[in-house]
């Protein structure tokens, strides 16, 4: 199997190698998957069979902690999310590539931008669903999610992580009593997924993308970026999340699903590949 080798280094100092697995498909203009929580690379099944049809090389990655990848104990920031997207681009000699960011992905899009992109390795980018620009609820920040909230799910996740899971799945996809826009095998699907993972590294990786501040990353995006998002994003609320991002990525493509829950990439996967496809090959 695949796998690309970085390093972790302990609050003691001491580094402890990491190795990401990721799967590279298909030839032509790269682009870079990166998967959402509580998940791993296989979410993008339904992209992973359609890219690759249209001249697009597709690569996506586990996240250190999830899938086949390494499970630290520490190393979940996004200076260091960031840092392993980097290597993957080194290491695979990546060039005019494309990430495409879901959800916490995101956050690696735009910090990487922020802090790897001097080259101009990556020339465009897109964020699908994404917890850009800064999802908690500050003075300065009224629009954003109160931290009681995360504790709830802390807590949850903590007590009875298979319980939290089945209903977060739910939630992720729109799924309601008149409404079941996925079906209960795409949800034990996922449920499997995200149990591949560690316990810790789904709680230090959700402390991550609720806390962390993008706004200053967004800043300093100038390269052509599309925004998607579900207006009936019920896990992360447009109005928290693409409402803002583009007040600082002006320039973004902007496109809204009206229908839309969080998990629009499986839901409405026919029209998100026809944007992602347009916006890779234009």
């Amino acid at each position: 199997m695949p796998f690309i080798t970085t390093n972790s280094v302990s609050l003691s100092g001491s580094s402890e190698e990491v190795n990401i697995f990721y799967q590279d498909i298909g030839r032509g203009r790269p682009v870079v998957l990166i998967h959402g929580w509580p998940l791993n690379y296989q979410m993008w099944e339904y992209q992973l069979n359609e890219l690759p049809k249209h001249n697009i090389r597709v690569i996506a990655y586990d996240r250190r902690g999830f899938g086949l990848s390494s499970r630290p104990w520490e190393g979940y920031d996004y200076d260091t999310f960031a840092q392993d997207l980097n290597l993957v681009l080194e290491e695979l000699n990546l060039t005019d590539v494309t990430l495409v960011g879901f959800s916490m992905g995101g956050g690696e899009v735009a910090r990487y931008l922020a802090k790897y992109n001097t080259a101009g390795r990556v020339t465009k980018a897109a964020l699908i669903s994404a917890v850009t620009p800064f999802l908690l609820k500050t003075d300065d920040n009224p629009t954003g999610l109160p931290q009681e909230m995360f504790d709830a799910m802390q807590e949850q996740i903590e007590d009875d992580r298979p319980k939290f899971l089945a209903a977060f799945g739910k939630m992720f996809y729109g799924v309601h009593l008149f409404s079941k826009p996925a079906s209960q095998e795409i949800l034990d699907h996922d449920a499997a997924l995200a149990l591949n993972s560690a316990g810790y590294s789904t709680i230090k990786a959700m402390k991550a993308w609720s806390t962390t501040d993008f706004r200053a990353d967004l800043d300093s995006i100038k390269i052509p970026t599309l925004v998607i998002h579900g207006k009936a994003d019920e896990t992360v609320p447009i109005d928290a999340s693409a409402e803002e991002t583009v007040k600082h990525i002006p320039h973004a493509e902007y496109l809204v699903y009206d229908d839309a829950p969080h998990g629009l990439y499986y839901t409405h996967k026919n029209r998100f590949n026809e944007d992602i496809i347009r916006f890779i090959n234009t």
